[in-house]
């Protein structure tokens, strides 16, 4: 593999959380079958004229307090209903997209009256599932624009709400290509969309073979479907604003993979795929990039915000490396060069040298390190002690973690890790 490839299958990037769904109360709209006729639209009957006489003042005269409320009310339970009638019928739905389920959790109504007409904006959570895939539904915050014409409210745009993320869809239209294991939306070439799925199918069960399913502090593993979602945009800087982040904050990184840590039974986890950069890698670093990054999607549901970042990063190294036959000086050039300046770290990474934008070649040794880390655990202690440690590190500190699963603490497992470097990155 090329130093570009090495440098981008090693950049597979930290866990980052998913947006969740808002507190309070909601109205759940939606459907669960796409070939359902939508309903006729509903009259707005005599309420507008109610609420333009409330709510627009005219000379002389005023409606009664009382009465406003109750007219505002009225009018945010016609929208509410629009709403429902236009989600029933497939409103919003992406032509293509396999969706078990699809539904809109109305917030907030705000019915405007101008000289133009009425109008009203609905704040929504989209809630959805990826048929076969989702144990959780997926979505984010939405803003429905609807306008009543002919005594009709209707939905004229669907967006994401201010601040909140995008759905891949909201780039263009998008195609869905199925493999065995993996299921990728995309909106870039066919030809792109097949290739990763193919690449997909091959991680998939590398991931399993190291992660088998069965209770946590057995195999050390945990029940997952054996499945992938993988997202890919048109380019590296849509891609980025599919994550909410600045343009150009992902080139040179082929993948990261989004979710939320702890959820349970299945989050709804994406791997989301840099077209650019990953276009760069040979057959072997698109292997390891999809391993590490799937790797991420199976263990999520036993990652905790307490997980360590070197044992997080460093075991999705650890699977997409396992039985490659590569050398350690191969795989951590970085860390090699700093040992053979008598520079052996004086610890395990922190979670802030993970942290993307600084030093390259410091990112460099992060990732190389934990990598490292755990090798050394696997060697000493056994790969399933590894895993029974990972699970633990979930839902106790370190240290407890350590020594209810390898019967030792940090510095004796710092020292056995430096030994390794010594030893494992020769001059």
């Amino acid at each position: 593999m090329s130093r570009p490839a090495r440098r981008a299958a090693r950049r597979a990037a930290p866990l980052r959380p998913g947006p969740g769904p808002e507190p309070g109360p909601a109205l759940r709209f939606g459907f669960r079958f796409p070939d359902r006729p939508a309903p006729a639209a509903r009259p707005v009957r005599a309420l507008l004229l109610l609420v333009l006489a409330l709510l627009v003042p005219s000379a002389g005269c005023t409606g009664r307090p009382a009465d406003a409320p109750r007219a505002k009310a009225e009018a945010e339970a016609e929208v509410r209903r629009a709403v429902a009638d236009w989600a029933a019928g497939g409103g919003g739905r992406p032509a293509g997209v396999p969706l078990e389920s699809w539904a809109y959790e109305v917030r907030s109504v705000r019915v405007t009256v101008t000289d133009a007409g009425t109008g009203a904006t609905a704040g929504a959570d989209l809630r959805y599932r990826l048929a076969g895939h989702d144990g959780a539904p997926a979505g984010g915050a939405r803003e429905l624009t609807l306008a009543e014409r002919d005594g009709h409210w209707r939905v004229e745009a669907d967006r994401p709400a201010p601040g909140a993320l995008p759905e891949l869809w909201d780039q263009g239209p998008v195609e869905a290509v199925r493999g065995r294991y993996a299921l990728v939306l995309g909106t870039g070439p066919r030809e792109r969309l097949t290739g990763i799925a193919a690449a997909a199918d091959a991680a998939v069960p590398a991931v399993a073979a190291a992660w088998p399913s069965g209770p946590p502090g057995t195999s050390g593993g945990t029940p997952w479907s054996g499945r992938a979602v993988l997202l890919v945009p048109g380019s590296a800087d849509r891609m980025a604003a599919l994550l909410g982040s600045a343009p150009g904050a992902y080139r040179g990184m082929a993948a990261v993979t989004t979710g939320r840590v702890g959820a349970s039974p299945a989050p709804a986890d994406r791997v989301v795929v840099n077209p650019d950069a990953y276009a760069e890698l040979g057959e072997e670093g698109r292997r390891i990039v999809l391993t590490h990054e799937i790797t991420h999607v199976a263990t999520r549901p036993v990652t905790s915000a307490s997980t360590p970042m070197w044992l997080s990063e460093g075991l999705a190294d650890w699977v997409a490396y396992r039985g490659s036959g590569r050398t350690p000086p191969d795989i951590a050039p970085a860390t090699a060069r700093a040992v053979r300046t008598g520079r052996v770290p004086a610890a395990l990474p922190a979670n802030g040298a993970f942290a993307f934008g600084g030093d390259q070649e410091a990112l460099s040794r992060a990732y190389e390190e934990s990598w490292l880390a755990c090798r050394t655990i696997a060697a000493r202690w056994g790969e399933q002690a590894l895993l029974r440690l990972y699970t633990a590190a979930a839902r106790e500190p370190l240290p407890e973690a350590l020594s209810h699963t390898l019967h030792t603490d940090l510095p004796t497992l710092t020292t056995a890790w430096q030994q390794s470097l010594r030893t494992d990155l020769p001059d």
